[in-house]
């Protein structure tokens, strides 16, 4: 989710800067919603059952150019077999193995995916505008739909969801992060949280509203981008909450911002947050378990900055 987000610009940036062009993006059904109300796109394509149907589909628009941001085995054999000129993504990732195993923090990329991604596009001469990532929320909600009277107002989103553990903050230092925040807090996630969010509604009290598992992720969108400021982990949500430009606390764990170069972007008020450990980082997208069994990438991160960024 959080790569197909960063794609945004590049599909802004081309449909703006080459008049006349079409832009048409190919994705899993999984992953539609980014794009469905994108207004840069001339026409979204869903990855078919079997690629050689997805394969046929691309032959027939005849397509002048591929741009290809995944770089996997997948694209290389739709590129070879439409035969279509092609830019694609390099990901790097002999550096990145060895920054991992390493932690040779020196070979991490300084720039952002999104400015990765836009190389693929430079020779065509479009430049970057230097404007945040696109979301579109897909219907008109109000915020009585979803949240009750006393977290109407100004609150502050708490997303506590993330794919693997070891990107997600332990409830215990979420209920002590909720309990001195000032503002009303509305938990955000899906039906894997629904009970961590439980333990910290009933530890915390009033001031803590669970949406998790309640909101599909348009919906969760539509809150995030109502939210006075957000407090999120290495997960889809966070990325896509900065396409509104709030304030945000991105929270990092067992994962880096500088290994994925996904830090925020463009967000004019945003803290990174995470601790200098020999053992970090862990892994390139997150772990079911922390492999040294203390998992202090979070338990050790002081609970004050959270706090003063959300009461600032």
């Amino acid at each position: 989710m959080g790569d197909i987000i960063y794609t945004t610009p590049v599909v802004r940036c081309l449909k703006q800067q080459i008049p006349d062009c079409e832009v048409h993006f190919l994705t899993k059904d999984q992953f539609k919603y980014i794009y469905q109300q994108n207004p840069y796109l001339t026409k979204l394509h869903i990855l078919k059952p079997k690629l050689a149907d997805t394969i046929a589909a691309i032959k027939a628009e005849k397509f002048d150019l591929i741009i290809d941001l995944h770089n996997n085995l997948r694209t290389s054999i739709i590129k070879l077999a439409t035969g279509i000129p092609a830019s694609t993504y390099k990901k790097d990732r002999i550096n990145k193995w060895l920054a991992l195993k390493f932690k040779w923090s020196k070979l991490f990329s300084k720039d952002h995916l999104v400015d990765r991604y836009l190389e693929t596009v430079k020779f065509l001469g479009v430049k970057n505008d230097n404007r945040p990532i696109d979301y579109d929320v897909a219907k008109s909600y109000q915020l009585e739909e979803f949240l009750p009277a006393t977290h109407q107002g100004k609150y502050i989103a708490f997303i506590i969801g993330a794919t693997h553990f070891t990107k997600r903050m332990p409830n215990e230092k979420i209920i002590e992060i909720c309990k001195h925040i000032k503002l009303p807090v509305v938990l955000m996630g899906g039906n894997d949280v629904k009970s961590n969010a439980e333990e910290i509604s009933a530890a915390v009290g009033e001031n803590v509203y669970s949406t998790c598992g309640l909101t599909n992720l348009d919906q969760s969108v539509f809150i995030v981008s109502k939210a006075h400021k957000v407090i999120g982990f290495d997960t889809g949500l966070t990325h896509i909450a900065e396409a509104f430009n709030i304030p945000i606390a991105s929270v990092w764990g067992g994962t880096t911002p500088d290994l994925l170069g996904v830090f925020p972007y463009k967000v004019k008020d945003a803290l990174v947050v995470g601790i200098d450990l020999s053992c970090r980082p862990c892994s390139k997208f997150g772990l079911e378990k922390c492999p040294l069994g203390h998992f202090n990438c979070m338990t050790n991160i002081p609970e004050e900055i959270i706090v003063d960024f959300s009461n600032s």
